[in-house]
């Protein structure tokens, strides 16, 4: 495959599986308008990757594309320290064309807070009204953009291109596929419980590695004999939402959240309005993510070399 297919399907797979189902097409056609508005002085500066590809985290940070990919190193965090060992591990004659990352790089971290607006969509098919849920989300992308904004983006980027290694990285659409991996599993099997659900999670291999690795599933908020109620599951969308969306989901009948991870700000604001929440585990959930996108790689004949934190399972 080329660098460029392995991208294009990265963003295919993403937008099968993206939870706003063919909302997706129509944010694309806001976008491509919001383009054609722009003056030709600040369409010069416009990434037009976005007239395609929704996921402003999801890019080819180095390489043209044309490159021919027969063997990817991939883990959950590339930066410099791996690139380098991407490097060193060519020089003792391991084959890696490309190194893939899971968390975004360059220019789609300095974009994350652009998918961010999918949490919204979330919010409202769990019942809370579009209109709140677009307002509760609104103050925390700023808040994100804020902060991402100082950060030393092109770092690990820079690295790859000294060293001539072709990068990217895939965010969003792994994170899709775990969302919705996810939401096939508790729909297609029964629970009463906190703990029903824990049991559940503990059912998918990656979870079971991470376990091991004292990184596993657990209850972060109420208790194990409790009734689950409705489950909200919250995968993807960048990365945490607003502590108020709390209050509103369990207005709405929510009465668990699966999250990666989660602030103790959130974790009080779920305590707070009686939601149960299970943290699923950051590396284990992104892990399970990447693996689904890995396999479709693996099918069409790519050597999968896993590192940086990544548990690779193959299904």
């Amino acid at each position: 495959m080329k660098l460029k297919e392995i991208y294009e399907l990265a963003v295919s797979l993403g937008k099968r599986y993206d939870p706003r189902g063919d909302e997706i097409n129509a944010c694309l056609e806001r976008e491509a308008k919001a383009y054609e508005a722009l003056k030709s002085s600040d369409q010069e500066y416009y990434d037009t990757e976005a007239l395609s590809n929704p996921y402003g985290d999801t890019r080819i940070l180095q390489g043209s594309g044309d490159e021919e990919v027969e063997a990817v190193m991939t883990g959950i965090d590339i930066e410099t320290p791996e690139i380098l060992l991407a490097d060193q591990l060519r020089k003792n004659g391991r084959r890696i064309d490309a190194v893939i990352a899971h968390h975004p790089e360059g220019i789609a971290q300095a974009a994350l807070h652009q998918v961010m607006h999918v949490q919204a969509d979330m919010l409202a098919q769990a019942g809370v009204p579009i209109s709140i849920a677009e307002g509760i989300m609104e103050a925390r992308i700023a808040e994100v953009h804020r902060t991402l904004m100082p950060v030393n983006h092109q770092r690990a980027v820079d690295a790859s291109r000294l060293l001539g290694i072709p990068f990217m990285c895939v965010h969003s659409p792994a994170d899709n596929l775990v969302n919705h991996y996810l939401k096939q599993l508790f729909a297609s099997n029964a629970y009463r419980s906190v703990e029903d659900v824990l049991e559940l999670l503990l059912t998918i291999p990656e979870f079971q590695m991470a376990r091991r690795l004292k990184a596993g599933p657990r209850i972060l908020a109420g208790d194990k004999k409790r009734r689950a109620g409705q489950i909200f599951i919250k995968m993807t969308g960048g990365t945490g939402g607003s502590e108020k969306s709390y209050e509103k989901l369990a207005q709405a009948g929510i009465g668990t959240v699966i999250s990666m991870h989660m602030t103790d700000k959130h974790r009080q604001a779920a305590k707070d309005h009686h939601i149960n929440v299970i943290i699923s585990g950051h590396m284990a959930s992104d892990s399970l993510g990447m693996n689904l996108f890995l396999d479709e790689l693996q099918k069409r004949g790519i050597d999968i070399l896993p590192c940086a934190g990544l548990l690779r399972v193959e299904r």
